[in-house]
């Protein structure tokens, strides 16, 4: 098993060991994986998945850290692996995924998560499920984390809380004194580049000449999750995450820092009802650095100019309805929003828009008593001490007072001007994760 990236002060057991004994349980599961580890959990935009049926969990009540682990149930590397991505039946980004060619082996093991549709010939064809996959892999990881509570070993996380999230397993993990929240995902994992995409190849784009076009297409996902008008059995979403890992290297730091503030005064403010999710951002932010010079995004001191930018340009996407996805053009993820949703959501960006400073100030103070209380909550619990990034030391994944400040000033000195930029969501400054051996 190797991992993508891992986290720099753990080993990588503390995440998939719930992952390895599951495929020990029934071998369903690749015996020789490829788990992906992102800095993030679903809930922070890492992947393209809906929120509405995520529990809400807290930052200091509930964990301190979180990440999400995308678990290969199928591992389509081989050139000659027949694969049937089958689009007919689905929206723009989505499939369902026919076993029809693949070995009976293969077949025979998954069959109890397929759906079975009968061709007019006679003939049978299992589509692969992803409510069954994810429901026969939340009743495995039960069955094991269960074993685990009965024997513990030396070493291992505690575990604080197992719940099934629509196709999202959830598990909170107490290691030393630090609570970390691992969203894991069942998907299937395919090397190369899926043919709808292909025309966004052709195209020029902000990454040219900073990272090889092997690096950016060297697999997608299909994670569970369908169209709103999808069969939720049946259709699975095309995910770019192992390119969007490498397309993170190629954002500035100081995009990044005005993404962070964007997110946290934005996405609970859109909550509800559900239309702008941080995936949705981080689209927004991907075809922004396609269009303005490379040069102007890496100013180190533009990240107040970037914020502003952030809330007019999503504004305009809310308004216009229009949020292409950044590999699939053609797929708008917004053109599903009522009007009445839009209008509502418009006039709270309005609102943003007219004091952004005092919105980023009081989102500063929540992140803060959120650090407040997991530091009181550490000092309660267990005396071992491992590096936490939510202090009030200054985590550069969060928004700083000091950009409120900095934003203040360049609303007071330029009314009604805005300047349009999106930030990547992922933290590239920190150095918690590497990707192959080298460490952002």
């Amino acid at each position: 098993m190797t991992t993508r990236e891992h986290w720099r002060f753990t080993q990588p057991r503390i995440s998939s060991f719930p992952c390895w004994m599951v495929q020990k349980l029934d071998q369903k599961l690749p015996v020789a994986n490829e788990y992906l580890l992102l800095s993030g959990g679903v809930r922070e935009g890492v992947v393209d998945l809906d929120l509405d049926e995520l529990n809400v969990y807290a930052r200091g009540t509930d964990y301190d850290m979180d990440f999400t682990l995308l678990v290969p149930a199928l591992k389509l590397h081989d050139r000659n692996q027949p694969v049937t991505l089958d689009m007919r039946h689905s929206a723009l980004c989505h499939s369902w995924l026919s076993l029809r060619l693949f070995d009976e082996g293969t077949i025979s093991k998954w069959k109890d998560c397929c759906t079975i549709v009968d061709h007019i010939s006679g003939a049978t064809n299992y589509f692969f499920s992803p409510t069954k996959v994810a429901d026969w892999f939340y009743d495995s990881i039960s069955i094991v984390l269960s074993e685990i509570q009965k024997k513990p070993q030396r070493g291992m996380p505690k575990v604080e809380k197992v719940e099934k999230n629509g196709t999202i397993i959830s598990i909170i993990l107490g290691v030393g004194s630090s609570r970390m929240l691992y969203d894991i995902v069942p998907v299937v994992s395919f090397k190369g580049w899926p043919a709808v995409a292909q025309s966004w190849l052709m195209e020029n784009h902000f990454w040219d000449g900073k990272i090889t076009e092997e690096e950016v297409i060297s697999g997608f996902y299909l994670v569970p999750a369908c169209s709103y008008k999808g069969k939720k059995d049946n259709e699975w979403r095309l995910s770019f995450a192992r390119s969007e890992v490498q397309l993170k290297k190629c954002i500035s730091s100081s995009l990044m820092q005005a993404y962070q503030a964007c997110k946290a005064i934005i996405i609970k403010l859109l909550s509800r009802p559900k239309a702008i999710s941080p995936y949705h951002l981080r689209s927004m932010m991907l075809w922004a650095c396609d269009r303005l010079p490379a040069n102007y995004l890496a100013q180190e001191d533009y990240a107040a100019h970037f914020l502003l930018g952030l809330i007019d340009d999503l504004q305009h996407c809310l308004v216009n309805k229009m949020c292409p996805n950044y590999f699939i053009p053609q797929c708008n993820m917004l053109e599903h929003l009522s009007e009445e949703t839009v209008m509502l959501h418009a006039r709270k960006l309005s609102s943003v828009r007219s004091d952004p400073a005092e919105h980023l100030r009081t989102a500063i103070e929540h992140v803060k008593a959120a650090n407040r209380l997991t530091l009181e909550l550490q000092r309660r619990g267990s005396t071992t001490s491992i590096p936490s990034p939510q202090s009030d030391g200054g985590d550069p994944n969060q928004p700083d007072d000091r950009l409120a400040k900095k934003l203040q000033q360049l609303v007071t000195e330029n009314p009604g001007k805005s300047i349009s930029v999106f930030i990547n969501p992922d933290d590239v400054t920190r150095p918690h994760f590497r990707i192959d051996d080298k460490f952002f």
